[in-house]
């Protein structure tokens, strides 16, 4: 009998059961657990293949078994060899055409007769003639005798015959013979004596015709490059280089090739020259690295890349792509939905008419009655396609569409709370972007801009003015006591005013915001510095407002409140959003697939934080951020958006501090406190993205530093891991190339500095992605609470307009916020993406499709833990929001700060968190 090396044999494969939910993507919010079943083996002491389907277990014979043809049961020995089967597993269209169907039909007929697919096994040990790792290759065949109960899901099967001094298998070429590609979800080589050993893929497999090189798959041992079996290092080696590429030629569709560019395809010259746009890179500009697609640039400016526009596909690296059940109930299918029909609609509808509101009550109407949409062209699409989403309800009449919008949680409890100044404050600690509030940790307030173009850098915000509204307290009293914070944007928009203002329909301040903590535990806005810049005939520029206690003052104080909003609700967008987690993030993900291998354990750690993110960017660099897109269309610094966002990275961004914990002592929201959990005390106890934030954070952490531990004990480890050090060098210096001389970069020698870059890129990915996203339609989806850009400057006694605002105070505000059509557009843009896909993945899950992704108990009982922690986690949020002593998340007409609990249904839920940016 074969006897199977110690070494392969210590850490056997670990078959984990599909839950009845795997394929449908039902039953994601119960939190997934790995579990190891039991083998069963015959009397021979072969095992055979157990293959789930739902709670059902399928003892399977090989075709040739099941019609007399074996010569031998798995795992007996046959001319001096071993008998072993490979179970392949595929994933079909759910939704196939009459030519796919019949092509299915041939690969069927083709794969029966051997010809379709070949897989060869490769051993751990070396071949001393090949000098390369011993090989046996088998043709897959047809079908298993039963067919699992998914329909999408089938199984092929591959025997072998095995010499008995093979070794064990640690990785499998497959080579795709149809004239088409096909998604490989993992291969299960049975008949070896320690059990099934898988080999997980979720992966397109090319057509040999398209490209000839055999895709390499190996099996779920993870390992450091120096405890690379000998017999397979070569593969991993040569993997690593396909994946790469040579940096030339435009990529294709079915490629798989991950490399860098430059946010040089925003623009499109071509089309416009008012579409022209600035090539974000290098000093001026610095931007963080995209993926490359290789597209010729464009006529009117060789530094551009020419746009592929909607509806064709952005290139992104095959196995980047949506997976079906999200292009058909989610992203792919809504989004196209959305921005190809709705829009257009919304558009058809009311251009003729784009008109401010003329009272409140008509926008309650986009939520009680909605509104007709009469474009017969998009009529159909919109009414059969059910992807458009939750927030329409359609009614068909003759030629027109009701479009009805769901009511924002906002103002569900309490349609007057936007009005509050104390929800104005509240929702700057518990509200879609509470990450920009900081402590005032000195005075008077200066400007860094150079004085010489941008006027005295001293704010308007004087102690006098400041103090009428402390209590009795002086400015220094309450600087020492930590009960003044700032909202500032002065620095970072004034530089844009002037531009922003020149733009048709915008108009904006640079502005800055003062809060007061009072004893009673409330924040309290107290004062508003709105700024233009100077011009030669007037230098004050500055002016200040307060809440007043007579009619004029307060309709100024909500207009100047609506303009700081809008600010916010620019730089959450653009900086928080967008850049802090979309663009920083996918350098992270291009390079994790250059450097390290799939067999790789931090390769292994962050493949679940890296699922569709780079699609969901280039879809956004396609169709949102572009020149002329719904960003720029709908948000105060129009056409200089993404400059806006530059700037902010260059003066803003470092890796450093983009952990959460050191990203709150940066602000002054927190103290360091080794007493307490994640060493950091809150400044504000009842600051709610904080407070759950660090219980995520501190979850993440743990797991993470457990996960290092187990494969970095040894002394060095981290250092000679020459994979990680490669990949920790071209985040910096490819990736994040016009920061790569910044000092802050952290260092990669120790355990201990591997875990805090791996916890803060999973933070990003995860927490920090969640909090600020999927807020955006239950916080943005009523306009006066977050108007996205403002139309008007504030009225003041010598303006034209002055006595049309006393007149209609109402109509000025109404009419300084966005159009009807600016409004609905944005409206349902928030609402998709605030949506959860039906096959989303959640922090502390695992996609039953991939749970073979490692054979270690160790490290899935580590994974188990955290689990479970996040359960506990999600009760705490839970408890916390009935405390009615924190009430910045209780309390009448307050909904509770839920974007922070780990799980979540589908749809617009205002909960959740995504193991990835999938949206």
């Amino acid at each position: 009998m074969f006897i199977v090396k110690p070494d392969c044999s210590s850490k056997a494969g670990i078959a984990v059961r599909r839950s009845p939910a795997a394929f449908s993507g039902a039953g994601k919010s119960r939190r997934s657990r790995l579990r190891v079943p039991e083998l069963r083996v015959n009397g021979k002491g072969s095992v055979r293949a157990v293959i789930s389907s739902g709670d059902k277990t399928l003892e399977a014979a090989s075709p040739l078994e099941s019609k007399g043809e074996s010569n031998g049961s798995l795992g007996s020995l046959r001319a001096g060899g071993i008998e072993v089967r490979a179970v392949v597993t595929v994933r079909k269209k759910m939704k196939e055409k009459l030519t796919e169907k019949m092509e299915d039909q041939w690969e069927f007929f083709v794969n029966g007769f051997g010809k379709g697919v070949i897989i060869q096994l490769i051993s751990e040990e070396i071949d001393p003639v090949t000098n390369s790792g011993k090989s046996v290759e088998s043709s897959v065949r047809g079908w298993l005798t039963r067919p699992l109960t998914n329909s999408h899901i089938v199984e092929y099967a591959a025997n072998f015959t095995v010499p008995s001094d093979f070794g064990c298998p640690g990785a499998i070429l497959v080579t795709n013979l149809h004239s088409k590609e096909f998604y490989l979800l993992e291969i299960v080589i049975h008949g070896f004596d320690e059990g099934p050993i898988f080999f997980p893929a979720s992966t397109w497999i090319h057509s040999r015709k398209d490209n000839p090189e055999s895709r390499i798959i190996f099996k779920n041992q993870a390992s450091l490059p120096s405890q690379t079996p000998p017999g397979i290092k070569d593969l991993r080696r040569e993997d690593l280089l396909s994946i790469r590429g040579n940096g030339k030629g435009e990529r294709k569709p079915r490629d798989r090739i991950y490399d860098y560019d430059v946010y040089n395809d925003l623009g499109n010259p071509d089309k416009d020259e008012d579409l022209a746009r600035p090539v974000l890179a290098g000093e001026e500009r610095p931007y963080p690295r995209r993926c490359r697609t290789g597209r010729p640039p464009t006529k009117s400016d060789p530094f551009s890349e020419s746009r592929i526009e909607k509806p064709h596909p952005v290139y992104v690296p095959r196995d980047e792509t949506f997976e079906e059940i999200k292009q058909n109930t989610f992203s792919a299918g809504r989004m196209k939905a959305m921005l190809h029909n709705l829009i257009p609609s919304i558009a058809a509808t009311m251009s003729s008419s784009d008109i401010p509101f003329k009272c409140f009550s008509d926008i309650d109407k986009l939520y009680n009655d909605g509104f007709l949409l009469k474009d017969e062209e998009h009529k159909d699409i919109i009414i059969e396609n059910p992807l458009v989403g939750k927030i329409m309800k359609q009614v068909m009449s003759i030629g027109q569409t009701l479009l009805k919008y769901e009511t924002p949680a906002i103002i569900k409890r309490d349609r007057f709370a936007w009005l509050r100044d104390n929800e104005f404050a509240r929702q700057t600690l518990a509200g879609l972007n509470p990450v920009n509030i900081e402590i005032l940790k000195e005075f008077p307030i200066l400007s860094k801009l150079d004085p010489a173009v941008y006027g005295p850098p001293e704010s308007a915000l004087t102690k006098e003015l400041i103090e009428q509204e402390l209590n009795g307290l002086s400015v220094e009293e309450a600087i020492e006591e930590k009960r003044l914070f700032i909202l500032d944007y002065h620095d970072m928009l004034l530089p844009f005013i002037k531009k922003i203002n020149a733009l048709p329909g915008r108009k904006s301040y640079a502005s800055r915001t003062i809060f007061f903590y009072t004893r009673t535990g409330f924040l309290r806005p107290i004062a508003i510095e709105l700024s233009l810049p100077p011009t030669p005939s007037s230098l004050r520029n500055k002016l200040v407002y307060t809440h007043g206690h007579y009619a004029t003052t307060h309709w100024t104080w909500k207009l100047a409140k609506a303009h700081v909003c809008s600010n916010d609700t620019g730089v959450h967008q653009l900086v928080n959003h967008w850049l802090r987690t979309h663009a920083c993030m996918e350098p992270y993900i291009i390079t994790t697939h250059r450097q390290l291998s799939s067999m790789h354990p931090i390769y292994k750690l962050l493949h679940p934080h890296m699922r569709y993110t780079l699609e969901i960017n280039a879809l956004a660099r396609q169709s949102l951020i572009n020149g002329g897109g719904i960003i720029e269309a709908s948000f105060s610094p129009g056409k200089y958006a993404m400059e806006l966002s530059s700037a902010a990275y260059k003066s803003l961004w470092r890796f450093d501090m983009e952990a959460l914990p050191a990203d709150l002592i940066r602000r002054g929201m927190a103290v360091e406190d080794s007493s307490m959990p994640c060493g950091v005390k809150l400044v504000i106890e009842d600051y709610p993205y904080a407070a759950d934030g660090l219980l995520i954070w501190s979850a993440i952490q743990e797991w993470v530093e457990s996960y290092v531990e187990h494969f970095y004990s040894e002394p060095n480890s981290v250092t000679s891991d020459l994979e990680l050090q490669a990949w920790w060098n071209e985040i910096k210096n490819k990736g994040h190339y016009d920061k790569r001389n910044e000092p802050w970069w952290p260092k990669l020698n120790t355990k201990e500095d591997l875990s805090g870059i791996l916890s803060t890129m999973i933070w990003i990915a995860s927490g920090q992605h969640a909090a600020i996203n999927f807020g955006q339609y239950p916080f943005g989806g009523y306009m006066p609470n977050r108007p996205t850009l403002m139309r008007r400057l504030i009225p003041q006694e010598n303006d034209p307009d002055y006595e049309k605002f006393i007149v209609n105070p109402q109509h000025t505000f109404l009419s300084s916020l966005p159009t009807q059509l600016q409004a609905t557009k944005i409206m349902a843009v928030q609402d998709t993406l605030s949506t959860h896909s039906p096959d989303e993945e959640y922090l502390g899950q695992v996609n039953p499709l991939h749970n073979h992704w490692i054979n270690d108990h160790e490290v899935l009982k580590l994974f188990n833990r955290f689990s479970a922690r996040l359960e506990e986690i999600e009760e705490i949020i839970h408890q916390r929001n009935k405390n009615n002593h924190l009430k910045n998340r209780s309390g009448a007409g307050i909904p509770p700060y839920e974007l922070l609990l780990p799980t979540s249904g589908p749809g617009v839920t205002g909960r959740g968190i995504p193991n990835s940016i999938s949206i």
